[in-house]
This record gives C-alpha cells, structure tokens and sequence, in this order.
C-alpha cells in the first residue's frame, strides 16, 4: 500500500532505497562479518542529508517531519538493521540534545560536525539495575565549583567503542533529579568498558560506560534546570519507538521479498513451492502482517508531526511492528527450510538482527504496560 506522500516524500524514499539496492545490500553481509562501525556507509548517509532530516534549517538541518524520516530509515534497514542502527542513534538520540539544548560552542564543535558524520555521538541511559525502569537511574553529578562531578556506570550504550561524545542522564542535585549532561570521550574519569557481544547487528557496536569522579563543566550541563531530563526522556522515547518501528518494518520487508522471491523459484514434486497452500498461507499472513505494521508506525509517525499526543500510538507502533517483523523473519526462514539456516543466504541475518528491535525503545511487555496506561487516562 502506498500513503499519500508528497511528491518531496516520494524522491527522498526513492533516493534512499537506489541507495540501499545499489551500495548496501549486495555488501550487508560484509557490513556484518565485518564487526566493525560502518564508517564510510555513515559518511555517505551524511552526504545525502539523512543526519540533517529532522533537525531545522535555523541549526542546518533540511526541517522535514519524521514521517519523512521513517520512510527512509526504513529503506536503510531494509539494506542493513546494523547499518539503520548506527544511523538512528546519529540522527537522533545521539545528537537531539545538543541540538535542542547545547550552547553555540557545542553546536560548532560537535553537532555540526556530527551532521556531517564526521563525530559521532550516543546517548547513556541504561544503567546495570536500570533498564526499563528508568526510574532506577543510579549515576549521580555532584555539584562543585565550576561544573559537576559524575559517578556511575552505564550499559548496552550503543556505538560507545567509538563515540566522540555522550548525553549522559543522571541524578543531580538534593533532590536526585533526573539531569543530562554532555560528556566528551576525552574527559577525565570516562571509560570505556567490555564490548557487548551480540547474537545480531554486529556492526552495530555496544559496551559499558563508567564514570570516576569525571569533572563535567557548567557549558555541559545541557538541562536547564536540575530534574528536566524527565520531560524530555518522556518525549524523545516516544520519538524513539516509532523509529524502532520503521527499522523493524524494513527488516520484516527484506524478509518477505526474500521468501517470496524463494518460494517462486524453489521446486517441488515438479512445481515452484508457492503453489502449495501451506507456503501460500505462510506468506499471505507475512504481507498481511507487514501491511498493517506500515500503517501503525506511519500513523504513530503523523501523530507527532501534528503534534497530538502519542505515547500510546507510539507504543503500538513499536510493539505491533516489532513482534510482526520477528514473525515475518521467523517464518521465511521456514520457507525457506535448510536455507533459512544457511549463513549464506541472508534470512539467518534477518532473523538474528530482528530481536535487536524486540528490545530498543522499551520490551513488549513494558509496552503493553504504557498501552494500558494510557487507555484508562
């Protein structure tokens, strides 16, 4: 089903998925085997503005909505989720504080740069006992002269082994308020810790983060005051599952046309095996499941851009799509039977990357909580 895009919408969609059909699916495979950050993919989203997307012309970005943005994330994750993740993070959570927050240095310095993929940034909000509660934030930023201190230990950061800098929310003040904080990696006291293996999306790096007694400067105080970090964790989460949405959209996409394409080709007892009813119903509940997927995340997505609230959109967006796509991956690798299990047909990719969209921007289950919640409001 094609939405009603505007004819700026459309050529942007298309320019990213040439882009994707062209340089980045025939090399997926590599991307991932790879295990490394993907630098010269992340350079070349740069120079066609994906970076600049949501962000307003006033701090040089190109002021389109995230309808717009969905459209093309999803095209990349169609190509590569590793690659669609790295490029989340630096669109979005990696840099939308500097942007909204960061004083003139910080623009020149690092978001600026940034835009351009030539720094990147990550975001620390998980914590060893704090995951979907975040409630449970331990890190604290004592106030000293001239700054503040921070101590803690973050987790599951994503592209940390390479980051330049990290919004960092933590405790700060009496009252233990939730504040964020902007920290270069060169700061005294940051530490990188282990790497995180992970069963997919392997070149999409991830480790541990601590903080020892790491003097953090007044300018970096991006809240503006002690304990606002609460209203904008609340907003940019919302922002944050629709966007896992589109990613799992355009991984369950990938898999579909590869079983589908599979299904018409393989032979069996003298016919392709689309012709039997038991693939058949197989795919039919794959499309079905995808064409409903599209419209929650495009719906949830025209919910912020018209600035009504979306919590609970956002939230069925993320869950529905998600859990449709582990279905999608999970049953074209049954269609495709021995070769959904073979490393060199890219289903296996699929269907390990997938669960990456399973947990960011919050669980199922955390889901389901905030889907009732908002329903008795």
């Amino acid at each position: 089903m094609d939405f009603a895009l505007t004819p700026e919408q459309q050529q942007i969609r298309d320019t990213f998925a040439r882009f994707v059909d062209v340089e980045v699916a025939p090399r997926a495979a590599a991307i991932d085997d790879a295990h490394v950050y993907p630098r010269e993919f992340v350079r070349q989203l740069a120079d066609l503005g994906f970076f600049r997307m949501r962000y307003p012309e006033a701090s040089g970005g190109l002021g389109l909505d995230l309808s717009t943005f969905c459209l093309a994330l999803a095209e990349i994750a169609r190509g590569s989720l590793s690659l669609a993740g790295c490029a989340a993070m630096q669109a979005l959570m990696g840099t939308k504080f500097l942007q909204l927050l960061g004083n003139a240095d910080i623009i020149d310095r690092l978001f600026v740069p940034a835009l351009a993929g030539e720094k990147i940034g990550a975001i620390c909000m998980t914590e060893p006992n704090a995951g979907s509660d975040l409630d449970g934030i331990a890190t604290t930023a004592r106030k000293v002269e001239g700054g503040y201190v921070l101590d803690g230990q973050k987790t599951w950061v994503t592209a940390a082994p390479v980051a330049d800098f990290f919004t960092v929310f933590a405790r700060a003040g009496e009252a233990r308020k939730l504040t964020i904080f902007l920290v270069e990696r060169d700061f005294h006291g940051v530490t990188v810790g282990r790497p995180i293996e992970k069963m997919g999306v392997w070149a999409l790096p991830t480790s541990e983060l601590a903080f020892a007694d790491c003097f953090v400067p007044d300018s970096h105080r991006l809240s503006r005051a002690d304990g606002d970090g609460d209203v904008h964790l609340k907003t940019t989460l919302a922002e944050i599952r629709i966007v896992t949405g589109a990613m799992a959209l355009g991984v369950a996409r990938a898999a579909l046309a590869e079983a589908t394409r599979y299904a018409g080709e393989r032979q069996q007892f003298g016919k392709p095996i689309n012709r039997f009813q038991a693939i058949q119903s197989k795919l039919a509940e794959m499309a079905t499941d995808c064409e409903a997927a599209i419209h929650l995340v495009h719906h949830a997505a025209w919910c912020h851009d018209a600035g009504v609230p979306h919590q609970k959109e956002a939230a069925m967006a993320k869950l529905f799509a998600s859990e449709a796509a582990a279905r999608i991956c999970d049953q074209a690798a049954r269609v495709l039977a021995s070769y959904g299990y073979a490393m060199e047909f890219p289903v296996q990719r699929y269907l390990r990357d997938v669960r990456f969209t399973l947990i960011g921007g919050g669980t199922s289950e955390i889901l389901k909580l905030i889907i009732a919640k908002e329903m008795s409001r």
